[in-house]
């Protein structure tokens, strides 16, 4: 049997997902299906499932995606505001140290939930990891 045929036809009769609203949904940290229920249960742990419509979010695979785009997005927001600000005051390296260590790491920190929403909601807009209704379990894929 020709599989690329049959995975195909399996892309094609699925409904496709508006992209990005499930991110946008996903970055607010809502269910990336309804907009609803919660995303997050804790500060970065992904609800097993929706609350309002049961969407299964358990077998989300974010890993460290969100780190990388965060510290890349953060990055290009400060350097351009930290050289700035060198070239205005040339301040002592103490007081770079004293503003810049704590605004990097609240800015990171307020982030990175609104990365990994946005990549949760990515990834069931385009069917990936778990989210595809069609594709085996992941664990019988382990099993060979």
């Amino acid at each position: 049997m020709n599989t690329k045929a049959s995975v195909g036809a399996i892309h094609a009769a699925k409904t496709p997902r508006a992209v990005f609203p499930a991110m946008l949904r996903g970055a607010l940290g809502r269910c990336p299906a309804c907009g609803e229920g919660h995303l997050f249960r804790r500060y970065l742990k992904v609800a097993d499932h929706c609350p309002a419509c049961g969407e299964a979010l358990f077998h989300q695979r974010a890993d460290d995606a969100p780190p990388y785009f965060t510290i890349f997005i953060a990055g290009h927001l400060l350097v351009p505001v930290l050289l700035a600000f060198e070239v205005a005051y040339h301040p002592a390296l103490w007081v770079h140290a004293l503003i810049w260590i704590p605004v990097t790491i609240l800015l990171c920190m307020a982030l990175l939930p609104v990365v990994k929403g946005a990549i949760v909601g990515l990834q069931w807009a385009l069917y990936m990891h778990g989210f595809d209704p069609d594709s085996p379990d992941e664990a019988e894929l382990a099993r060979g």
